[in-house]
């Protein structure tokens, strides 16, 4: 999604162009509106300022343990294809000294943040039909939606307005410093990259945290690495088969982890899925604390992808879109030290390569 360049129309405006807009379409989501009016979201956002929502001091070291207060919160984290929304409480918060990332590991909200994108932060209390809906979302510099927070029916609602107003930034302002995105590298040709020194790497791989470094080492893309790292390591399947892989899993009950993410924040399912839903071409979980939205329409490459470690073959599938953007991962549930769940691995491999 290309992000629109910074409006100049004034936030009042913005705001009312918004409600015409909603009250055509009711349903129509913030993301959708906003590229609809050829905003970003943050400053859809923004322009509800004094209605409905507060601006916070995104003070993240302090701001994300901040949010255990609220008990059982809903956590969403998106990209273009593909909705992650786990419930659970907001618990064993981490930032790192140079507060450029951040962690939250516990069993419930599984997260990897990627602080130094981030931009600003809104307290949104908003009426709807089914009542009051309260979030703390995120944008990162460019004005896209990074990571929300949602109260649930089990959410400690009593904290909300002391958090909003420890957290409520000194000035309310719809203005936005917005940063034009990090030029993407230009990928070297096949031919430039030296491919028997990329296979003896991904060969020689102790922690699949490392396959990042790996790709940047050889100036690699992440598809081009699967292309060319051979099938022993990696083979592509037909896309139709993620969401037949998703429902044998819940044939079989067998737990997995499920990695949805975007540039700045990356959110993590363990466990089960199981209430799986069709909706035109959306394949949906809809469990009690975990929900995905994944548009099947988006897919346009998928892989498995083998990568040795010091546990074993850690066997993932890789879905991408039509960018190279990694949409979505699929692993068996594990812990670092333990080996790879058997019978992950032989639904895995039980797919034919194309």
């Amino acid at each position: 999604m290309t992000t629109p360049s910074p409006t100049s129309l004034p936030a009042p405006e913005l705001y009312r162009a918004w409600q015409a807009l909603r009250a055509e379409q009711p349903r129509l989501r913030a993301r959708d509106a906003a590229e609809r009016l050829e905003v970003s979201e943050a400053e859809l956002t923004a322009s509800r300022l004094g209605v409905d929502a507060v601006r916070l001091r995104p003070d993240w070291s302090a701001l994300l343990p901040a949010l255990g207060e609220l008990g059982t919160i809903m956590a969403l984290t998106r990209n273009e294809h593909c909705v992650h929304e786990r419930k659970g409480p907001y618990q064993e918060v981490t930032v790192s000294a140079n507060g450029l990332m951040g962690l939250v590991v516990s069993a419930d909200i599984d997260l990897r943040l990627f602080l130094s994108g981030w931009g600003s932060v809104f307290a949104i209390s908003e009426e709807t039909a089914h009542g009051t809906q309260r979030s703390i979302q995120v944008f990162d510099r460019q004005g896209t939606a990074v990571h929300k927070v949602f109260l649930t029916e089990n959410s400690v609602v009593e904290a909300w307005a002391p958090l909003v107003e420890r957290f409520r930034a000194d000035e309310q302002s719809d203005r936005l410093d917005f940063q034009p995105a990090a030029p993407k590298a230009v990928p070297l040709a096949d031919e430039q990259i030296d491919v028997a020194a990329l296979r003896s790497g991904w060969a020689a791989l102790k922690d699949t945290h490392h396959f990042f470094a790996l790709l940047k080492k050889h100036k690699v893309e992440r598809t081009q690495a699967l292309r060319l790292a051979g099938r022993d390591w990696a083979e592509q399947l037909d896309t139709a088969e993620l969401p037949r892989m998703l429902e044998k899993a819940s044939e079989r009950r067998l737990p997995i982890m499920i990695f949805v993410g975007n540039a700045h924040c990356i959110q993590i399912h363990t466990g089960t899925v199981d209430n799986l839903k069709w909706l035109d071409d959306w394949f949906n979980v809809l469990d009690p604390q975990f929900n995905l939205h994944l548009k099947t329409s988006g897919v346009r490459e998928l892989w498995r992808v083998r990568k040795p470690s010091s546990d074993g073959v850690i066997t993932s599938w890789e879905a991408f879109d039509a960018n190279g953007e990694l949409v979505l991962q699929a692993f068996g549930a594990r812990k670092p030290g333990v080996p790879e769940l058997q019978e992950w691995r032989s639904l895995a491999e039980s797919f034919p390569a194309l």
